[in-house]
């Protein structure tokens, strides 16, 4: 597992992920994000570490113990339940997922709903349940396959799913609005710094 601090109370980590083939055009280590809201501790798609389960867990426990906060789990897209359903069980909660998700519960309509200072940013386009969440005390944007990280920046990934490629990127552009600092991704190196320029320059290069 590689764990890297963003900020105090936000942390990526990666671990492999257990399908993965040499077939698929993402690297086999996907990331994973834990965050300390004010109400809740927030870990969104995540995925236990082959090998270092028990540790992880263990950490886990501490900080839960340490904040005496109840546990949300969220997935930026119903494909990455991953470890999901595990941490609900242990911690006693349930996962939220997009009402796409099949076995999911739907988001809360209420903003406020979800945990302090997360976000719910839905893009346009495709239709398998796929959203960002902007972590505004952090600025930063959490992401399924929206973005991928690529040598150092972003590139756009357009689900296969797409229905309508201009409402899609008229829906990043949105994004713009956002004063983005960090962009977490699922697949390929995170952007740490700058972010809303990396989401500019991304978005300049897939509409070119």
């Amino acid at each position: 597992m590689k764990a890297h601090r963003v900020a105090d109370g936000l942390w990526t980590w990666t671990a492999p992920h257990p399908s993965w083939d040499e077939a698929y055009d993402w690297p086999e280590a996907v990331g994973c994000v834990y965050y300390e809201a004010p109400d809740a501790v927030v870990v969104i798609d995540p995925l236990l570490p082959r090998g270092e389960e028990d540790e992880f867990l263990q950490a886990l426990d501490r900080d839960v113990e340490r904040l005496g906060l109840p546990v949300a789990v969220l997935l930026t897209a119903p494909c990455h339940s991953r470890s999901a359903d595990e941490l609900a069980r242990r911690y006693g909660t349930v996962v939220w997922a997009h009402e796409h998700g099949r076995g999911r519960l739907p988001f809360p309509s209420r903003a406020d709903a979800l945990p302090h200072g997360i976000e719910l940013v839905v893009p346009d386009g495709p239709d398998e349940g796929q959203v960002a969440f902007f972590i505004r005390p952090h600025r930063a944007l959490v992401v399924a396959e929206i973005f991928a990280g690529e040598r150092g920046g972003l590139r756009v990934c357009p689900s296969p799913a797409l229905r309508n490629r201009a409402a899609f990127e008229a829906s990043l552009r949105r994004l713009l609005e956002l004063p983005i600092e960090h962009v977490l991704v699922s697949h390929g190196e995170p952007v740490l710094g700058d972010g809303r320029a990396a989401v500019a320059r991304a978005l300049a290069s897939a509409s070119g």
